[in-house]
């Protein structure tokens, strides 16, 4: 049996979990998620806890049994808790600013690259060379930070870019002359 399908999941105070078919509807204090299942699997609610069981021993059913338990837990956790990811930005005269609905980039480009932010996301400059991207769609926050990151990666050699904040960006020694 799956490891982690086999694990119930508690639902906190102020959230609600409802099935309605093949479709789990989570509600709680910061928003409302949604997730279609597939019929190898079943969810059942009960007082404060999600238990998702599968149909048949199929290798597919096997798949998505733990599947379907952690996506439904990050949706229980986004809309109780939320879930962050932390830009960090290197290099001489980069730095972002945050408006209404977009995040000017200025990473050593002949013009700075306007990043539109998606619905859902809410993106705030800690400083000109720091930002947090937050949501309850732990799915959605990562992508969002993923294509920020994109942009610019950070390069090996002096470190110049954008990376994650708990990311390790391995040095490269530069070239050395004749002697």
């Amino acid at each position: 049996m799956s490891r982690i399908g086999r694990l119930p999941i508690a639902v906190p105070k102020g959230v609600t979990v409802s099935v309605d078919g093949a479709i789990v509807k989570v509600k709680g204090p910061k928003g409302e998620l949604q997730q279609q299942t597939r019929p190898e699997v079943a969810v059942e609610v009960s007082d404060d806890t999600v238990t998702v069981t599968r149909k048949n021993e199929s290798k597919k059913a096997k798949g998505f049994h733990g599947l379907y338990r952690q996506l439904i837990h990050n949706m229980v956790t986004g809309v109780s808790q939320g879930f962050s990811r932390t830009l960090l930005i290197n290099g001489v005269g980069y730095r972002a600013e945050v408006g209404k609905n977009s995040v000017m980039l200025n990473l050593g480009f002949s013009n700075p690259i306007e990043f539109m932010i998606p619905e859902g996301i809410t993106i705030t400059a800690e400083t000109a060379n720091k930002l947090v991207v937050q949501g309850i769609d732990k799915e959605l926050v990562g992508k969002t930070a993923s294509e920020i990151r994109k942009v610019r990666p950070p390069e090996p050699y002096k470190g110049k870019g954008i990376k994650y904040e708990d990311e390790y960006v391995r040095r490269k020694v530069g070239k050395s002359g004749i002697k």
